[in-house]
């Protein structure tokens, strides 16, 4: 494992020494920078694993680095402790609505210094562990789908769609994030179906569609213990549930269905009834959309999730099947 690297950011050279001692002392690379202009560009040259970062300093001060450095994926998930000599609310509720992950005041406790950032650093690892992890089951997810010689970017396609009806109803960034993951990692249990049945040319026989039934379950449980992936599971294990209970593998109805796992259940259908499969052509636009809003009759979809896919597919088209 590489050696944990801590950016200090603070005009005083003084204090930027004191850290810089004891930090070495414990094991860690130091780098150091000025201001918060400099910070920016030391974090965009050598990634850290923690910030130190003065609230009061010249040129850039500490919350105009921390609003840059949270308000970049590439960076929001390095810890920020900000360093003040003001034990005041008002700062304090400030930097913590800038998204800071921690404050220590000056002069330092050093005991309590160095607690802070094992801590802290401890947490970016295991973090950076977990998309690790994650972005190796991306690749999986997509090695599976490349199994499955009918689909193409069937998965690919439900993340595009999935995010403009999550977009229509006005849902937030990190659930548009979590439809996005649920269409790339819907069909993941498919690697414990052989190649026999994804492959077949032509319609499944009950045997074989019960043993297709069950990837939602195997998918869901390949990610358990990921956190980061919590908030996908329900749209892995229940996305062929339907609204009046027939569904599988949970017969889940109703309310019981979350609208993120609506979303993803109707542009799966979609995208199944427009593309060519084994058993069937593709079907025009309208004719899929006539199909799910038959089905909204049935009790199976829900209506508003229908009628907005319908709304983003008249206005932006559908997605491109390879």
């Amino acid at each position: 494992m590489s050696i944990p690297r801590v950016l200090v950011v603070d005009d005083e050279v003084g204090n930027r020494m004191v850290v810089r001692r004891v930090l070495e002392a414990e094991g860690y690379l130091v780098d150091e920078a000025t201001d918060g202009e400099n910070a920016i560009e030391a974090v965009l040259r050598a990634a850290p694993d923690l910030v130190l970062l003065d609230l009061e300093m010249p040129k850039a001060d500490g919350y105009s680095a921390l609003r840059v450095l949270k308000g970049d994926p590439k960076t929001r998930l390095i810890p920020v402790v900000m360093l003040t000599s003001h034990d005041q609310l008002a700062e304090k509720v400030r930097a913590l609505e800038f998204g800071v992950d921690d404050y220590l005041l000056k002069p330092f406790n050093l005991p309590e210094l160095t607690a802070r950032v094992k801590s802290l650093v401890a947490l970016k690892r295991f973090t950076d562990d977990l998309e690790h992890a994650e972005r190796i089951m991306g690749a999986m997810a997509q090695c599976i789908e490349g199994r499955d010689r009918y689909t193409g970017n069937h998965c690919r396609r439900l993340a595009a769609y999935a995010t403009r009806v999550g977009k229509a109803f006005g849902l937030a960034q990190d659930n548009l994030k979590v439809l996005y993951l649920g269409g790339i990692f819907h069909d993941l249990g498919k690697v414990a179906i052989s190649d026999a049945i994804l492959n077949k040319p032509g319609r499944l026989t009950s045997e074989e569609m019960e043993l297709m039934k069950t990837h939602p379950a195997a998918g869901s449980e390949i990610l358990v213990g990921m956190r980061t992936m919590e908030g996908v599971h329900p749209l892995i294990r229940n996305h062929h549930e339907k609204l009046d209970g027939s569904g599988y593998p949970d017969r889940l109805s109703g309310e019981g269905i979350p609208l993120l796992v609506r979303i993803m259940s109707v542009v799966d259908v979609f995208d199944a009834l427009h593309t060519k499969r084994s058993y069937k052509d593709s079907l025009p636009l309208d004719r899929c959309l006539a199909i799910l809003r038959e089905e909204v009759v049935k009790g199976w979809w829900d209506r508003d999730v229908v009628e907005a896919l319908a709304a983003v597919l008249g206005s932006g088209g559908v997605e491109r099947s390879a």
